[in-house]
């Protein structure tokens, strides 16, 4: 793999897991599919949210140029009492928005050591060295390449965005010192929302985004908002709840799924798969080949049939 970063999905198991790589406990993602505040109080302590949307033609990347953003203040003093960090590399910015929101819950959340000695490391730094020494972490590098789709087309390490290319980004919500903060490693400081805490957060979030949203054409649909969370097995097993402990396994055993998948490239088994399919057709013959499709979907269904049952039954 090349030492630059790779775009990874934005997928409650892919930063589930990006997370424990990077030796973070007691935390995992959810995906909100919706802007609801109850919801969001249902799934509380909701340490923070991180947002993927889609630049505007001709938007000012986050303001950069501009005195204030849209919405909300520039904190410029912030940055001393918070970890805020520039992007300073394409393509880092999901890692760079989940560090945001768990390295400002340092105090609630278990770290591990290797994210807390980074934490202090760069904790006297200036916001475009904290944004180099992100990007030059071997450790975060790799466990974020770890989670990036296979393409044997793309190098991510040479793509350029044009004009006519969808570009996403993105960004993280999270409570500090009292104040909601919308931390964008685009910007040139953290972005302030007003008063907040961690339990008033749900409600606080929710309009900002809601006034982002509404930023775009109505036709607009293609965001993704997942939200940092105590890991629901903690409580569950404090209380003896058996149901959620199981129904969580479950969810971690399908991510682990789709993670390993991510990961394989299956360009070359497909291939050779199709000329199998395309010699055994010529050999057998037209209705010999349509007879054996029609038993092949047969054991396929009875075999997800048998499978799926298998999976109420554990």
């Amino acid at each position: 793999m090349s030492g630059g970063w790779n775009t990874v999905e934005s997928d409650a198991g892919v930063f589930t897991y990006l997370l424990e790589g990077l030796g973070a406990k007691g935390v995992q993602f959810e995906e909100l599919f919706a802007l609801d505040e109850d919801d969001l109080y249902r799934l509380s302590p909701v340490y923070g949210v991180i947002f993927l949307f889609k630049y505007l033609s001709g938007d000012d990347k986050a303001g950069k140029n501009s005195k204030q953003p849209e919405d909300g203040e520039y904190d410029f003093e912030a940055v001393e009492n918070m970890f805020f960090a520039a992007q300073t590399i394409q393509n880092a910015c999901g890692t760079q928005a989940l560090l945001s929101v768990l390295l400002n819950q340092s105090d609630k959340l278990a770290l591990g050591p290797h994210l807390t000695e980074f934490k202090d490391f760069t904790s006297g730094l200036p916001s475009d060295i904290r944004g180099e020494c992100l990007s030059n972490s071997e450790l975060i590098r790799t466990t974020h390449n770890s989670f990036a789709r296979a393409s044997p087309f793309v190098d991510e390490t040479q793509r350029t965005a044009t004009g006519d290319d969808d570009v996403y980004h993105f960004i993280a919500y999270t409570p500090v010192n009292g104040t909601l903060y919308e931390l964008d490693g685009l910007a040139p400081a953290p972005i302030s929302h007003g008063p907040c805490t961690l339990e008033t957060f749900p409600s606080a979030v929710l309009p900002v985004l809601q006034r982002r949203i509404a930023r775009y054409p109505t036709t607009e649909i293609r965001f993704n908002l997942i939200a940092m969370v105590q890991d629901p097995r903690i409580n569950a097993r404090a209380i003896g709840d058996m149901d959620t402990l199981q129904a969580e396994a479950r969810k971690r055993d399908a991510w682990r799924w789709e993670n390993a998948l991510r990961r394989h490239n299956f360009v070359g088994f497909v291939g050779e798969l199709a000329k199998e399919v395309t010699r055994a057709k010529l050999t057998a013959g037209e209705s010999e080949y349509e007879s054996w499709i029609e038993g092949a979907k047969a054991r396929t269904k009875s075999q997800r049939e048998t499978n799926r049952k298998r999976g109420i039954e554990e």
